[in-house]
């Protein structure tokens, strides 16, 4: 018996954020294991090294480590649970120098249809929502 994968729509989200830190600073929040757990509030694991997977929000986040440049660009392949795709979802973060900070251009492609409402909520209240709330409280 020949079974054909299922066609899974694809979306892709852009969004710029301003984080109240340096790029340096928020590189290091978003690539230390015990500040992600910090800004998180939740389990993570995290190495940074290309190739190395990672999981954050206690396995909420899981993926892969692609390109970690210093202060200046994070890229990861970020897994979709049971939901198998022909193309993965990648994620890039760029920090940008910016006057109050950082401005953290955040890129995610090949997000399945059925979950992109989630996501961009995710990256709005959850991640870059967390990560703006931990540094206005310093």
């Amino acid at each position: 018996m020949i079974t054909f994968g299922k066609i899974i729509p694809l979306k892709d989200f852009k969004k710029y954020y301003i984080i109240t830190a340096t790029p340096e600073e928020v590189y290091l929040a978003l690539t230390t294991e015990i500040t992600i757990q910090l800004w998180t509030s939740d389990f993570a694991h995290f190495v940074a090294e290309p190739g190395t997977e990672f999981s954050m929000w206690d396995g909420s986040i899981i993926g892969k480590n692609l390109v970690l440049e210093p202060s200046k660009k994070i890229e990861q392949q970020w897994y979709f649970g049971e939901e198998e795709t022909d193309t993965p979802s990648i994620v890039t973060i760029k920090l940008h120098e910016h006057k109050q900070g950082t401005s953290m251009e955040v890129r995610q492609s090949n997000i399945p249809d059925e979950a992109y409402d989630d996501i961009t909520e995710g990256w709005d209240n959850s991640y870059a929502g967390a990560l703006q709330e931990f540094y206005e409280e310093d």
